[in-house]
């Protein structure tokens, strides 16, 4: 009772403070990002992902801002949670056994296909130093994408049905993806993935953006989830206008994150591409 009084001080504060330190954010973001749209989008990537030239997509000679593997991961992610957003709302229960039982085989190939192309990366830098370390198959941008896409949609199944747990006062007790929806968000995504590989400029222009900005949205709800259990409104929330404030406290920090780490690896490396040496 004692701190009550204090609260919309803080608040009225914070209501200022948290949109004023997102648009300095922001501005420093696109300060240092490279020039252009799909620039911003390489500066996102960057954070997140060595872009190895040889492991990614490219629309002509232009690489995607993301490697194969996290393309396919975090607009996997992207899209599953939008798609969740639309047909499970509120539900707050995780999926069923069985499809936690699918997420973990999507979840083991992610990680058993990820250390074989680590594998083969070292073998290939080694210059012949490393040739005896032993490879399961030759790995290939088709497993990254599909593998990665998988790990993606087991990150947006968990994740959204725990930030409902966390944000609403009043959620619906039922799991955020039944076998129905699970299928339609699965063939989804795998028809992308197809349209991904004709290498088609009009699929992989929006996939570019899809995947960056599903790197930056994981980042803000993390983040925005984090803010609310540290102010200690976790299920206070009972309309989304509420949400503007965590989220965009989320925002900047997300932001903050990105900038950091590209500033380091800028000065580590000194170019925007992926990491020297490596390929």
């Amino acid at each position: 009772m004692e701190t009550q009084p204090t609260r919309p001080f803080f608040y009225n504060i914070l209501r200022w403070f948290v949109p004023v330190a997102a648009i300095i954010a922001f501005a420093a973001w696109m300060y240092i990002a490279p020039e252009g749209a799909l620039g911003k989008l390489d500066a996102v990537g960057y954070a997140v992902c060595h872009r190895i030239d040889e492991r990614s997509f490219h629309i002509d000679d232009r690489q995607l801002p993301l490697c194969a593997r996290c393309t396919g991961e975090f607009f996997a992610a992207g899209i599953a949670l939008v798609f969740q957003a639309f047909v499970s709302r509120k539900r707050s229960r995780l999926p069923s056994r069985g499809i936690i039982a699918v997420l973990i085989l999507f979840f083991l190939a992610f990680g058993i296909d990820g250390s074989n192309s680590y594998l083969y990366l070292l073998k290939q830098s080694s210059q012949g130093g490393l040739d005896q370390i032993p490879n399961l198959y030759v790995p290939n941008n088709i497993l990254r994408l599909f593998t990665g896409s998988g790990m993606g949609i087991a990150l947006a199944a968990v994740l959204f049905p725990v930030v409902n747990q966390t944000l609403w006062r009043e959620v619906d007790d039922r799991p955020a993806l039944e076998w129905k929806s699970f299928g339609i968000l699965v063939a989804m995504v795998i028809g992308v993935n197809l349209l991904v590989l004709t290498d088609s400029p009009i699929i992989l222009y929006p996939v570019a953006y899809i995947s960056a900005l599903g790197t930056l949205s994981l980042l803000v709800i993390v983040f925005a989830i984090l803010w609310t259990m540290i102010m200690r409104e976790d299920n206070t929330y009972t309309d989304p206008r509420q949400l503007i404030l965590p989220f965009l406290a989320g925002l900047t920090l997300a932001l903050l994150m990105v900038l950091s780490i590209d500033l380091f690896r800028l000065q580590l490396t000194g170019t925007w591409s992926g990491f020297p040496g490596l390929g």
